[in-house]
C-alpha cells in the first residue's frame, strides 16, 4: 500500500493573493511563497464563499457552506464537535495538531476538536509575546507572534510519531489588522516606492450604494492604531492620502515578509527531515484582503481583492512542478482534497469537490464553471457592508445586495432598496462600472439570475435563511 501523505497547511489572515510574487505582486517579493509555486503548482482562480474570518475557516474545516455549518458571522456560534476533515482524517490514523489562529471561539470560547494537540490565540492574539490557548491552559511564548507559531509546529513535528501521517495547521494571524511588524522588518520598504492601485481614488460611480456607503477607506476610515502616527500637517487631501496608503501598506507588507521567511523555514525542515515528497504543503489565506484596490481596506466585498483566495500547492508525487491551474476553486474544495489523498472517503455531507484531478492538471470534463457567494452580515458595525449574494463566471459577475435581513422586515425602513450589480470582468477587470441596467446585456442578467437560483438550490440555501445582526471587527 503506498504511504498516506502527510499534510502541512499553512493559512495566513487576510494576505491578498495579489502580494505574492508569484502571483505577480507589483509591490513584494515573497521568496519562500515563490519556491512552493516552482515545486507545485498556483491556483489562479481561488475563491472563498464568504469573504469574512470565522465563515471561511469554518467551510475550510468542514467543506460546507455557512448556512450548512452555522458559521455566517465572526460572532456565530461554531460547533466544533461537528465533522471536519481534520477529524475525519485523525479517525483514520493521522496525528493532528493545530498552531496559531483558530478564530472559530464564541464569547471569547475556544474549542479545537479533531486534534490531539493544539495551541491557539485567543481571538486575533497579539503581535508580540503571544498568550496561547492549550489542552493544559494558557502558555504564553516570547517573540514574534510569526514565528513563534512556526516554533511551535516544527517542535511538534520533530516529537512525532514516526510512524504515523500527520496532518499539521499552521494557521498565522499575520498579516491582519493593526499590521505590527517584527523588530527586523521595521525599516522593511523605507527606501522603495511602493506602486498605488490604479483605484485608489476609485469614486465609486458606476456602481450602487453599498460601495459607497462602506467605511473602510484608506482615506477616512484608518486609524492612529493603524497608521501608528499623526497625519502630517500642512499635507493636500492628495498628498494625505498617498501618506496614509504608505503607511498602512508599508508594515502590511512588513508582516507578510516574516510570513515568507517562516514558510521558507517550514520547507527547509521538510527536507532537512526527508519527507518533502510525502508531504503535501498548501500556503493559503482566509480570504482576499484590498490593498487600496477601490480605496479601500479589509475584504467581506464580492469584488476580486476580497474573493479571490491565494492557493499555492507541492505535493512532488503527484503535482507537476512550475505548474497553473484556471479551474474555478473554493475553500469548501480544501477538505474533500486532503481526504481525497489520503484515502479517506469524502463524507455525503460535504459540499465541496476534490481538486486531486485539478491539481494534476486535468480538471473533470464536468468541473464547475460558476460559483456561489454570500456575505451575511446585514449592516455590520465594523465597515458598514451591505449583505449580499451572487454568482461569478469566468467572465461575469452578478451581485444583489439586500439592505434589510429577510427574517425582520422593515428594520432599516427608509434606508435603501435592494440594489444589483452585473460586472463584464473581460471588458472592466476592475469592476469600475456595473452594466446590470444596460439593455446589451439584458441575457446575461436574465442567464446569471437564473443560475444564481440554480446554485442557491444545489447548495440548500434560501434568501431568507437566518442572518445574524451583530457583528465583531475582525
Amino acid at each position: 500500500m503506498p504511504q498516506r501523505p502527510n499534510i502541512v497547511f499553512i493559512m495566513a489572515d487576510d494576505h491578498a493573493a495579489h502580494a505574492i510574487g508569484a502571483y505577480g505582486s507589483r509591490i513584494n517579493r515573497t521568496a519562500g511563497m515563490d519556491r512552493l509555486a516552482a515545486d507545485g503548482m498556483r491556483l489562479d482562480n481561488c475563491f472563498c464563499t464568504n469573504s469574512l474570518c470565522s465563515p471561511s475557516r469554518a467551510a475550510i474545516l468542514t467543506g460546507t457552506y455557512n448556512h450548512v455549518n452555522g458559521v455566517t458571522s465572526n460572532s456565530s456560534k461554531f460547533d466544533a464537535t461537528q465533522p471536519t476533515y481534520v477529524s475525519l482524517l485523525r479517525e483514520a490514523g493521522y496525528q493532528t495538531f493545530i498552531s496559531g489562529k483558530w478564530h472559530l471561539g464564541h464569547g471569547g470560547v475556544h474549542d479545537p476538536h479533531g486534534f490531539d494537540r493544539w495551541a491557539v490565540l485567543e481571538e486575533h492574539g497579539t503581535y508580540h509575546d503571544p498568550e496561547f490557548l492549550t489542552p493544559d491552559g494558557r502558555q504564553r511564548r516570547t517573540g514574534y507572534t510569526t514565528d513563534v507559531i512556526t516554533d511551535q509546529a516544527l517542535e511538534w513535528l520533530e516529537a512525532r510519531d514516526r510512524d504515523r501521517p500527520f496532518c499539521m495547521l499552521i494557521q498565522h494571524k499575520a498579516p491582519h489588522r493593526e499590521w505590527e511588524p517584527a523588530e527586523r522588518h521595521a525599516t522593511l520598504y523605507d527606501d522603495r516606492d511602493i506602486a498605488e492601485p490604479g483605484t485608489l481614488r476609485d469614486d465609486y460611480v458606476g456602481r450602487g450604494t453599498p460601495a459607497r456607503e462602506a467605511t473602510m477607506t484608506i482615506r477616512n476610515d484608518l486609524t492612529d492604531e493603524d497608521l501608528k502616527a499623526f497625519v502630517p500637517d500642512g499635507l493636500t487631501d492628495d498628498e494625505e492620502l498617498r501618506w496614509k496608503y504608505r503607511r498602512f501598506i508599508t508594515d502590511y507588507l512588513r508582516c507578510v515578509a516574516a510570513l515568507d521567511e517562516n514558510v521558507a523555514r517550514v520547507l527547509d525542515w521538510l527536507e532537512a527531515d526527508g519527507i518533502s515528497d510525502d508531504t503535501i504543503v498548501v500556503y493559503t489565506s482566509d480570504q482576499g484582503f484590498f490593498l487600496g484596490d477601490h480605496g479601500w481596506y479589509d475584504k467581506r466585498f464580492m469584488y476580486e481583492e476580497s474573493l479571490r483566495m491565494p492557493f499555492l500547492v507541492r505535493y512532488p508525487r503527484e503535482i507537476p512542478a512550475g505548474s497553473t491551474s484556471a479551474a474555478m476553486a473554493l475553500n469548501v474544495d480544501f477538505g474533500p482534497t486532503f481526504l481525497d489523498y489520503t484515502g479517506v472517503p469524502v463524507p455525503g455531507f460535504m459540499q465541496g469537490r476534490s481538486l486531486r484531478r485539478v491539481l494534476r492538471g486535468a480538471p473533470p470534463a464536468d468541473w464547475r464553471t460558476s460559483m456561489y457567494y454570500r456575505y451575511w452580515v446585514n449592516r455590520d458595525v465594523a465597515h458598514h457592508v451591505w449583505a449580499h449574494y451572487g454568482v461569478r463566471t469566468d467572465r461575469h459577475k452578478l451581485v444583489y445586495y439586500y439592505d434589510e435581513p429577510c427574517d425582520a422586515p422593515g428594520a432599516y425602513a427608509g434606508r435603501g432598496s435592494p440594489e444589483w450589480e452585473l460586472f463584464d470582468l473581460e471588458r472592466d477587470p476592475s469592476e469600475l462600472t456595473s452594466v446590470h441596467d444596460d439593455p446589451a446585456y439584458a441575457d446575461v442578467v436574465r442567464d446569471l439570475r437564473i443560475e444564481l437560483r440554480r446554485l442557491q438550490a444545489e447548495v440548500g440555501d434560501t434568501d431568507c435563511a437566518r442572518a445574524p445582526q451583530d457583528e465583531r471587527a475582525s
